[in-house]
């Protein structure tokens, strides 16, 4: 069964992840949502994840956070209307049809965010047999709207004098809060969380993201959490049109790791994003693959197209440098199935995503050790043909070259002659452009077997290294017959910085966006 969207969600913010801390006392662990807000804002209902990042499953889905009604809901609690109501139950044929019905409908809609074992079939607040925790059915009744459980119907109307969403008790309310961050310079930075799947690696950023306009973009990132993990996602999707099964398990248990990640860092959800691009484009059954990440994050992937990949690619770039490149600038990002090119200044002017990338070029023209001389031109003639489609990108503008991804920063450090990868040397270094082409294009013949012992390389890069330095040698050589380039800039930011400022960008416009207002959920507890 498919459940009708929830009718009061809304994302969590920063500021609402601050207001929960008050609220409880403590950091609110496991949040998807909020499922329901006081008039002035605030949450009152929170929607948590059936199993916590410490690995505890957590029943209880809709948990209750407004001071008011917690503590108007424990009186109640306190005078025996519990067992009182349990008796009740007890001869009450109808009233046990409402109160299963509640029970299920439950159950279906926590089951939307992922199976735990442990708590399979169990609800929350003694449903379907008792009346347990009335917090528990309150908070339910709250987030669904009225009419759905009775119980929690019930204590909510007995409350509605005293406490009600609609009448406003809070000490804590969005405005004062900011009011009081802007007034003493406190406002936390906000840190923010940003995965890049693409074909061979997923990727997590977690960064704390400060806005900060003498910078371009507007903003500044500082990395907290920076990992890969090759997990070839996109194998075979070329010549296959799907995702491989285990593919898709092999992505969705890192990602089951990055989100104990970021739950431990306290990244709120709504600063959480999931970016997936070319093999995810390309799959004929990748609505499977985002049921997976829905079930583990609790919110939705998002496949992008070419050109908000591009743009990202280019931001997260081109912001990072330690000094602007003169412009127009040319970002190539060159990933496992597709190559992004960007040109542009501060913003991207032009862009492109072709269908060329160490993945698809390996699968295609290189999968003999070493390849034979007529796979190599294959390869380039393939290559060349999808540049020539690239008209968007006029390569005579161009006045300097910003290469990022894996094959550009793999081949950076095989070009500075490290004896292992370092970010740090790599990140900003400028490499001759006709050098880096020859470099590219040896790399391309290197048998295997001397590739895995050059340490910088991640094993995982090993057999698509050649395919991707091919990839970036005939864009090299192309941008240097115009003449006015002649060293590329490596920069080890890139998409994934792109989609972390992308996601600060929408905490903004959340936080600016005033929340909407509630209905109550008893005809009792309107003013």
């Amino acid at each position: 069964m498919t459940l009708d969207p929830m009718p009061f969600e809304s994302p969590a913010t920063a500021l609402d992840m601050e207001i929960m801390s008050r609220q409880l006392g403590r950091t609110m662990r496991g949040v998807v949502s909020i499922a329901r807000r006081c008039a002035c804002g605030a949450p009152a209902v929170v929607r948590t994840l059936p199993r916590l990042p410490s690995g505890a499953p957590f029943p209880t889905s809709f948990y209750l956070t407004l001071p008011s009604l917690v503590e108007e809901i424990s009186r109640v609690e306190a005078t025996g209307t519990l067992a009182e109501w349990t008796e009740e139950l007890a001869g009450d044929p109808e009233a046990q049809r409402k109160h299963r019905r509640a029970h299920e409908h439950f159950l279906e809609r926590r089951d939307e965010l992922g199976d735990v074992e442990e708590i399979r079939g169990i609800s929350c607040g003694g449903m379907p047999e008792r009346v347990k925790c009335l917090h528990a059915l309150a908070g339910h009744a709250l987030a669904e709207g009225p009419g759905l459980n009775p119980y929690g119907d019930r204590v909510l109307e007995q409350i509605a004098e005293s406490a009600s969403i609609e009448r406003c008790r809070c000490e804590d309310t969005p405005a004062s809060v900011t009011a009081e961050w802007e007034a003493d310079g406190t406002r936390p930075t906000d840190r923010v969380a940003a995965i890049d799947c693409g074909t061979n690696s997923i990727r997590l950023l977690i960064a704390d993201a400060a806005d900060d306009p003498d910078r371009p973009g507007g903003a500044a990132l500082t990395d907290i959490d920076r990992t890969m993990t090759i997990v070839r996602l996109g194998y075979g999707v070329d010549r296959t049109g799907v995702l491989d099964p285990e593919a898709i398990d092999r992505t969705l248990e890192a990602l089951r790791s990055y989100k104990q990640r970021i739950d431990a860092a306290g990244v709120a959800p709504a600063a959480v994003r999931f970016v997936a691009t070319s093999a995810t484009r390309d799959a004929s059954n990748r609505d499977d693959f985002v049921r997976g990440v829905r079930s583990i994050l609790g919110i939705d992937p998002e496949v992008i197209d070419g050109a908000e990949e591009a743009t990202l690619s280019f931001q997260g770039a081109v912001t990072s440098l330690p000094s602007a490149p003169e412009a127009p600038s040319l970002v190539v990002d060159i990933g496992g199935g597709s190559t992004e090119l960007i040109i542009g200044a501060e913003e991207p002017e032009a862009e492109v995503s072709l269908n060329i990338g160490s993945v698809r070029i390996m699968e295609r023209h290189l999968q003999d050790d070493p390849p034979s001389e007529d796979a190599i031109r294959a390869a380039e003639r393939d290559i060349d043909e999808m540049l020539d489609t690239a008209t968007e990108i006029d390569l005579s503008r161009v006045r300097s070259l910003v290469g990022v991804a894996g094959t550009v920063t793999t081949m950076t450090a095989h070009a500075l002659g490290l004896d292992q990868y370092e970010p740090d040397a790599i990140h900003g270094a400028e490499t001759d452009v006709e050098r880096f082409a020859e470099l590219c294009e040896e790399m391309a013949r290197t048998p295997r077997a001397e590739r895995e012992q050059m340490a910088y390389i991640h094993p995982g890069r090993v057999d698509v290294i050649g395919a991707g330095a091919l990839v970036w040698a005939r864009i090299l050589r192309r941008v240097a017959a115009e003449g006015h380039v002649s060293v590329a800039v490596t920069s080890e930011h890139d998409i994934l910085d792109g989609i972390a400022l992308s996601a600060l960008r929408r905490l903004r416009v959340a936080e600016a966006e005033p929340a909407p207002r509630t209905s109550a959920p008893t005809g009792a507890q309107t003013d």
